[in-house]
């Protein structure tokens, strides 16, 4: 090879989507923190689609700002207020407005339940107790009744993601969604059968690189943009 002529891709360079030309950059945002409200003993309903909390306002800023001086060339977004309102603060400064993709929403945890009966009076304070249990040991959705299912939730997130890689190839993507979409996603394309397999903080960064029928994980969790000397916006 001689000066000034573009590297062969090696081996590595294929699996993993390194100097390859026309890789999609898909940029996970989780949303801002959300007004939290109980859902043990308040009404089921409530819990569906909280605003951002003042933090989770900031937090939102901030991310947007973090990638205020990167080539942005289209912002997704579920439609739950939490998630599209820091869709927006990622948007506005590369003049873009979010395209709403319903399916990118949260996994729907007790849906079928009365929106008006709180989850501890529909259930009883012993079955909540093992659902938390089971989630903690198992890590499935499935362990709560009258929810989503775990294969339900990964079918339509990883489709919905796919869509999106399949329309804009080669451009650098933000999606702003949820921890559980970002879990769904990240473990379908390494393998893991965890539903939740780690803790994404409010506002941070994960990317996958998309490209060529090979989908490779770069980073996860990024928060860099949320600490500072004078103050840590991180929050869980």
């Amino acid at each position: 090879m001689t000066s000034g002529q573009p590297r062969t891709p090696m081996i590595f360079d294929r699996a993993f989507l390194t100097d390859v030309e026309g890789v999609t950059e898909l940029i996970f945002v989780r949303h801002g923190e959300q007004h939290i409200p109980n859902i043990r003993t308040g009404p089921v309903g409530d819990t569906f689609d909280p605003p951002l909390s003042e933090r989770g306002e900031r937090q939102a800023r901030t991310v947007g700002e973090r990638l205020s001086a990167d080539r942005v060339d289209v912002v997704y977004a579920s439609p739950l207020k939490r998630a599209l309102e820091t869709g927006r603060q990622v948007a506005r400064h590369h003049r873009l407005e979010p395209i709403v993709v319903n399916d990118l929403r949260e996994i729907e945890v007790f849906r079928e339940m009365p929106p008006d009966r709180s989850a501890v009076e529909y259930f009883g304070e012993g079955l909540l107790a093992a659902m938390r249990e089971r989630m903690l040991r198992e890590k499935k959705w499935d362990v709560y009744p009258l929810s989503e299912s775990s294969f339900e939730f990964r079918k339509r997130t990883v489709n919905a993601v796919e869509a999106i890689i399949a329309e804009n190839e080669g451009k650098r993507v933000v999606i702003a969604c949820h921890g559980g979409v970002i879990n769904s996603y990240v473990a379908h394309i390494i393998g893991v059968d965890y539903d939740m397999f780690f803790r994404p903080a409010h506002c941070s960064m994960h990317i996958v690189f998309a490209g060529q029928g090979v989908r490779a994980l770069q980073s996860l969790n990024d928060v860099h943009h949320l600490r500072t000397g004078e103050w840590n916006l991180v929050s869980h």
